[in-house]
């Protein structure tokens, strides 16, 4: 049973007036604080707006605050004390995420009927039990509990009931008895599911055992399908005729985002580029104005090649630092002198010199607190520093030592200085990965040749 109908009726939103009166600013220096009732700081901000009911003036508070292992969100509420209407509406202060995301709670007992809901206006509401939907779109966002969005279906299924009863009894008499399930579930004899699926990815369902799991509380994000983002407005419908194929290899092509840090607005730059006697990497970088955070990723523009790859090189002079060298996010370090090796995903891909991969590894260990900090003991912080000493010194040339990079998705590459003849001072190795290195990079379970006859049997 669809609840379309289940949208809380009353006249439109209030309105601002076109002089409002001056507005009671928080005394605080942060503009979203985690909401509490401790917080005597935290105060609404109060603004006189027109009542679209009685067209007089009422009140309309804004609170910005933070929900505690969420995000940020402006609580609105309006009332007017002439004619006595009001409302409330939440609306996500943060922006549209990455991916949406779908809430699965198993409802057991009273105290998960008292979990924190923020429902978004894009988000759909679900009870498989009672195969009831609340589409997007149809209730404004609200921050309110389980048992207060049962409610609320409850309020929006009862408000039309008089009407049917006289002109559509059935129907009316098909209504009460879902209500009456409805107000059954309140009660909570038997467990149900509530699903809250919502593809900007701005509800919220309380984990209250945060930040432990909860086992009750099934978290899913998924990529938004073409519709879901139309339905957004974040992408237009797709043009009749294909676009011509653009050469992207000359150009840096620059996209919209927020910086990971502050949030700020910021510029991503993309650029595809052709590695000599290797193949084609992407390099994403991120510049932030507004607090100078910097970022920059590598991602290989291939597949998974057949064959794993392990590079040895020999450093034997000062010059081998200038060297090239991509590190993908498969690959690890070695240096067998210094009994040191680097996991993969570790520092991420880099296009970088090895003389700057090495530099990045130093500073991965000197900057590391609970290494060389207080916290440290004696003969540990020895010898981390025995180790940034000596990395010092291949760094220089004044300590010859062997560097491996072993990438089994063979997407990682050292340049070689005498190329396109072979390099005395490096070893190319390509052998064939193991379960486990497979396992790891998701290979065992893709099936590229042969899997539509397995799906023949099930058409």
């Amino acid at each position: 049973m669809s609840a379309s109908g289940a949208v809380e009726p009353g006249p439109p939103g209030a309105t601002a007036a076109p002089a409002p009166a001056p507005a009671r600013q928080p005394a605080t220096e942060h503009l979203f604080r985690p909401i509490s009732a401790e917080d005597e700081e935290q105060q609404p901000t109060e603004i006189e707006s027109l009542c679209m009911n009685c067209y007089r003036n009422g009140m309309t508070r804004l609170l910005l605050t933070k929900i505690p292992f969420f995000r940020e969100i402006i609580v609105s509420s309006f009332s007017c004390e002439h004619c006595g209407w009001n409302n409330t509406e939440i609306q996500s202060a943060g922006r549209i995420q990455d991916q949406g995301v779908r809430y699965t709670l198993t409802v057991r007992g009273q105290e998960d009927m008292n979990r924190e809901v923020v429902k978004t206006d894009s988000a759909t509401t679900r009870i498989p039990e009672l195969d009831f939907e609340i589409p997007a779109f149809s209730q404004k966002g609200a921050l309110t509990t389980v048992e207060g969005l049962i409610n609320r279906a409850i309020s929006g299924l009862e408000q039309d009931q008089p009407t049917r009863r006289a002109n559509e009894e059935v129907m009316a008499e098909r209504i009460d008895e879902f209500i009456a399930k409805l107000k059954e579930l309140k009660q909570v004899t038997s467990p149900f599911t509530l699903i809250i699926d919502d593809p900007s990815g701005n509800s919220f369902v309380e984990n209250p055992y945060a930040p432990r799991k909860d086992d009750a509380l099934v978290i899913t994000h998924y990529s938004r399908t073409l519709q879901q983002a139309e339905m957004l407005g974040l992408q237009a419908e797709a043009p009749d005729e294909k676009a011509e194929e653009e050469d992207l290899r000359n150009e840096v092509l620059q996209f919209n985002t927020n910086c990971p840090e502050c949030n700020a607005p910021a510029q991503t730059n993309m650029k595809l580029v052709q590695i000599p006697h290797f193949k084609e990497v992407i390099i994403m970088a991120t510049n932030c104005e507004n607090c100078g955070h910097r970022t920059n990723e590598v991602k290989s523009g291939g597949a998974v090649e057949p064959l794993g790859t392990r590079i040895t090189l020999h450093i034997t002079d000062p010059s081998d630092m200038t060297r090239d060298l991509l590190k993908s996010e498969t690959c690890s370090v070695e240096i067998p002198e210094l009994e040191f090796e680097l996991g993969m995903a570790v520092l991420g891909g880099k296009f970088t010199t090895l003389e700057g991969l090495l530099k990045d590894i130093r500073e991965l260990v000197t900057k590391n607190p609970f290494t060389l900090g207080d916290s440290s003991n004696p003969g540990q912080s020895e010898k981390l520093q025995e180790f940034s000493q000596k990395l010092d010194q291949i760094i220089e040339g004044k300590m010859k030592a062997q560097f491996i990079l072993d990438d089994p998705a063979g997407n990682s590459y050292l340049q070689n200085v005498y190329a396109p003849e072979d390099d005395p001072e490096m070893k190319v190795e390509r052998y064939k990965r193991t379960f486990d290195q497979n396992e790891e990079l998701g290979l065992n379970d893709m099936k590229t040749e042969g899997y539509e006859a397995g799906l023949a049997p099930q058409r």
